[in-house]
C-alpha cells in the first residue's frame, strides 16, 4: 500500500527552500498528488492543472504556420511543457527555469512528466531567469543561449501567481510596457505571448498588453475544486505581436 505522504526532496534555492512532496487523499482514490512548496508557500499541485494545459493550447492554437519554436517560462510540474509537445506543429521547445532543483527533478524523473519531456528530442531545459533573458539585448542574449537574438513563434509564461501576486518583488518590473516590449522583440511578427494567472482579469495589465500587442484576450479556465466542492478558475492571457 502506497504511503499517504512522502517528502521527495527539499533543497535550498536562490529564493528559498524548494520542496517536492507526494501525497494521497483517500477520498479522491488511488491518485498520487505532487506538490511543490517554496518556503511555506504552495507553488503548485498536480490536483489543479487545467489552466496550465490551457496555457499551451490557447496560446499555440493562435500560432500560424508549422515548425514552431516555442518558449515555456516556468517548468513547474511540467504540465504546460508536455501540453505544448502534444502539438505536432511544435519543432522546438525551450523550457526556461530559474530553480535548478526543479530541472533536476525532471531530469531524474522524480516527477511523473519528467519522463515525457526527457523522451522528446524537441525539448531542451534552459537554466536561467526568464525575466532576465526576456529583456536581454538581442545582439548578445535571449532565451536561446546557442543563438543570441533568436525569434520564437510563441512565448508561454507561468511563473508568478499573477501580475500583482509575485514570487519575488523584483519580478514586478517585467509587467510594464517597457519590459513587455523588450520581450516581444524575441517574438516573430504575429507571434503569440500567452500567460497564466491565478486571478481574474487585471485591467491594468490588459492595457499594458494592448500597448504592445494586438488581439489581446483574457480567457477564464474553470475547473472543479473538490476541496471546496465548487468551481474554481484561473485565467490565461493571449496576445499577438503585430506583423
Amino acid at each position: 500500500m502506497a504511503r499517504l505522504f512522502e517528502q521527495i526532496d527539499s533543497q535550498p534555492s536562490e529564493i528559498g527552500e524548494i520542496t517536492l512532496r507526494r501525497r494521497r487523499i483517500p477520498a479522491l482514490g488511488e491518485r498520487d498528488i505532487y506538490e511543490v512548496k517554496l518556503g511555506e508557500e504552495f507553488l503548485m499541485s498536480s490536483m489543479f492543472v487545467d489552466a496550465e494545459v490551457a496555457l499551451s493550447d490557447l496560446g499555440l492554437n493562435q500560432t500560424e504556420g508549422d515548425n514552431l519554436s516555442v518558449v515555456v517560462g516556468g517548468l513547474g510540474l511540467g504540465y504546460t511543457a508536455v501540453a505544448a509537445l502534444k502539438h505536432q506543429r511544435v519543432e522546438e521547445l525551450l523550457i526556461v527555469e530559474y530553480l535548478e532543483p526543479v530541472i533536476r527533478w525532471h531530469q531524474q524523473e522524480s516527477v511523473p512528466l519528467g519522463k515525457d519531456i526527457n523522451a522528446d528530442a524537441r525539448s531542451r531545459y534552459i537554466h536561467g531567469s526568464f525575466f532576465d533573458l526576456a529583456i536581454a539585448e538581442p545582439e548578445t542574449g535571449g532565451f536561446d543561449p546557442q543563438i543570441p537574438g533568436k525569434e520564437f513563434d510563441a512565448i508561454l509564461l507561468d511563473i508568478d501567481h499573477s501580475p500583482r501576486a509575485l514570487l519575488h518583488d523584483s519580478n514586478a518590473s517585467f509587467y510594464t510596457t517597457e519590459n513587455i516590449s523588450r520581450m516581444a522583440r524575441q517574438l516573430k511578427p504575429r507571434g503569440i505571448f500567452a500567460m497564466w494567472s491565478n486571478e481574474g482579469e487585471d485591467s491594468v495589465f490588459m492595457e499594458v498588453l494592448r500597448e504592445v500587442f494586438t488581439e489581446v484576450a483574457c480567457h477564464v479556465v474553470s475547473f472543479y475544486n473538490p476541496f471546496q466542492n465548487r468551481e474554481s478558475f484561473n485565467t490565461v492571457y493571449v496576445a499577438r505581436k503585430p506583423g
